[in-house]
């Protein structure tokens, strides 16, 4: 573990040492990770601050706590570093939880076991994953952007749905008729004239 410590109007001790590196082993149980750590121990006008930081892959984290003496403020500035420590390992297993294509699994786990006899087997948990994935919510979005308010021909609401970059543009031709522009995937414009 590689700690740097900075002591600002503060004589750092083995002691002090000790207890950082105590708690600093309990986020590395927690986060199953290398990281490097600064640690700030400052005194200021009788308070105690404690700044301690590690930097595992995905960024950041850092415990900042003050208090009457520097052991207090340690012990919370740690306690702030678990708890986002905590935050930072669920995030992380749950964004590997998900699928290659961006949806959540829900399966299913069955318990079986491996092994020639019942001496020799061992567990192991088998997921099942649905054959369909779910569909997912409609999210209703109300946009004044996608719809003309005056009446325009057809080559000014391409050039309207164009400028405003839109996939779908709602106007009313000259007649007073109500038309839909739709840019399909491969980037041509469908038009839909509505009964």
């Amino acid at each position: 573990m590689n700690v740097e410590y900075t002591g600002r109007q503060y004589e750092i001790t083995p002691a002090i040492r000790q207890q950082v590196e105590t708690g600093l082993a309990k986020i590395r149980k927690i986060l199953d990770d290398k990281f490097d750590t600064k640690v700030i121990l400052a005194l200021e006008k009788h308070r105690h601050k404690a700044e301690i930081t590690i930097s595992p892959r995905n960024g950041p984290l850092v415990g900042v706590a003050q208090a009457g003496d520097m052991i207090s403020a340690i012990n919370e500035a740690l306690e702030h570093l678990e708890t986002q420590a905590v935050k930072y390992k669920t995030r992380k297993k749950r964004h590997q939880q998900k699928k290659w294509n961006g949806r959540e699994t829900q399966g299913e786990a069955l318990q079986s076991a491996v092994g020639v006899n019942e001496k020799t087997a061992i567990p192991v948990v088998v997921h099942k994953f649905p054959q369909v994935a779910k569909t997912t919510d409609v999210h209703l979005v109300r946009s004044d952007e996608a719809v003309a308010i005056r009446p325009m021909t057809l080559e000014e609401a391409i050039k309207e749905a164009h400028f405003r970059d839109r996939d779908v543009f709602v106007f009313r031709d000259k007649k007073g008729k109500v038309m839909v522009l739709h840019r399909t995937r491969d980037g041509k414009m469908e038009l839909i004239e509505a009964p």
